[in-house]
């Protein structure tokens, strides 16, 4: 805010120069050419100093802001100077430098705590210009890329060529991955882009993160499972038979001896028989687990071509009206839109959705209202195939396992279902997931890339 005292003198400096303009054009017009010619000089006088008193403060503030662009808070105005009206805005200069400099040290902390969590951070992370120059590499990019320091893509060629080009050509949005051998260890690295835009330049902000630790933790976890899994099969089946022949054995044996024929009680041979049924209907039901688990291992890879999906979910659903009829639920479908084109094994596919329908239909037999939608649709590019039923859902706990190979909650089933279901969309390049609310819906999802 700038005093009146500078008011009042840019008002008595512009009187004067009115003045004198005044008194000049009247002295010429009435030939008095001295009076004019004073007051003329006197006008110009007067004008040249008010822009020097104008001057005098732009180049105030220029000096100022010129400072602020350096980075240069030292900068300070007198207070107290020969013109008054000038003090006023001295002071006022001094505070805007003052509150400019609290701003910037303000954000300049934010900025060294931001880099220093970045530094930090488990996943590497670097930004790229247009031209491949790497304005910013935390610790744990260069470790993950094994090159320190990082200022330009092409310095990743002395790492691994492979590399070098999956930078070259990366762009926002995109999800690589990438396995990286070096002189001591192989690592496979998931590499996500994403465009910035930071003081009007195009940026791209690329994020690494080594999934070997999370892959061998998972694949780990998955054996675990199985093996308990298999486990419990193989127990259940063997005790009995264990059991049955050791009871067989006490028939025949005496005091650490064969007994003879003459010894042999009859309904000890009624027995024997009974148990040797048993053994032979459990030796069967081994082989059949046995033969399950080798149908896992030996999905043929699918044999694809282009299936609309409107007349695929509506073969299903004319497989399952029947059933659904019978059992008074609801069996609906729905393709969004209807020239929606899949390319898959519609075989294969279609066996994966008859089994995850059926699954739904048996939820639900006991839910009133139930429901079973079986729809096709696309979102985001991808061609995505729902089951949904209005259930009581699967519980928290079991999300994980129901995947499982043998792992079961039904009493007559083998559990190898869902886990042929999920094989065979990988081997079609996509994902079968599952998300439950109990009692009110349960989803599974099949996605194709």
């Amino acid at each position: 805010m700038v005093s009146q005292n500078f008011y009042y003198k840019i008002i008595i400096r512009v009187l004067f120069i009115g003045i004198s303009a005044y008194v000049s054009a009247y002295g010429f017009a009435n030939e008095k050419y001295l009076v004019g010619g004073l007051a003329g000089l006197f006008f110009v006088v007067q004008l040249i100093l008010l822009i020097r008193y104008f001057n005098h403060t732009n180049r105030t503030i220029a000096y100022l802001f010129k400072a602020i662009k350096n980075e240069d808070f030292t900068l300070r105005f007198p207070k107290e100077t020969k013109e008054e009206s000038l003090n006023e805005l001295n002071l006022s200069l001094n505070l805007l430098n003052d509150t400019v400099q609290e701003l910037y040290l303000r954000n300049e902390a934010k900025e060294k705590y931001y880099q220093e969590i970045i530094k930090q951070a488990d996943i590497g992370i670097l930004t790229v210009n247009e031209a491949g120059h790497i304005l910013f590499a935390n610790p744990t990019m260069e470790r993950l890329l094994n090159h320190s320091p990082l200022n330009h893509i092409k310095q990743l060629q002395q790492v691994d060529e492979k590399l070098y080009q999956l930078f070259s050509v990366l762009k926002p949005f995109d999800r690589k991955l990438v396995e990286l051998t070096t002189e001591r260890e192989q690592k496979q690295l998931a590499v996500k882009a994403r465009g910035i835009t930071l003081n009007e330049e195009e940026l791209l902000l690329v994020v690494a993160q080594d999934i070997d630790k999370e892959l061998d933790e998972k694949q780990t976890e998955s054996w675990v499972r199985l093996i308990r899994v298999l486990t419990h099969e193989i127990m259940n089946t063997i005790t009995p038979i264990t059991s049955i022949s050791d009871t067989i054995i006490k028939y025949f044996v005496k005091n650490g001896e064969a007994i003879s024929s003459a010894e042999l009680e009859e309904n000890h041979i009624k027995n024997t028989v009974k148990g040797l049924e048993v053994i032979k209907n459990q030796g069967g039901n081994l082989m059949d687990f046995v033969q399950s688990y080798r149908t896992l291992l030996s999905v043929p890879e699918p044999d694809r071509a282009l299936v609309n999906g409107f007349n695929l979910i509506n073969k299903i659903q004319v497989l399952m009206e029947t059933r659904a009829n019978e059992s008074g639920i609801k069996f609906s479908i729905d393709c969004t839109p209807l020239s929606l084109e899949l390319f898959i094994d519609e075989k294969q596919i279609s066996q994966v959705l008859l089994n995850l329908c059926k699954n739904a239909m048996q939820s639900v037999e006991n839910t009133s209202n139930g429901q079973v939608q079986l729809m096709a649709k696309e979102e985001d590019n991808l061609k995505i195939i729902e089951v949904k039923d209005n259930g009581p859902g699967i519980p928290e706990d079991l999300l994980e396992e129901i995947f499982i190979p043998f792992f079961t909650t039904k009493t007559g089933g083998t559990g190898i279902g869902l886990s042929l279901s999920k094989r065979v969309m990988q081997l079609h390049g996509g994902s079968l997931k599952v998300h439950s609310i109990p009692n009110v819906e349960t989803v599974f999802r099949l996605t194709f890339s």
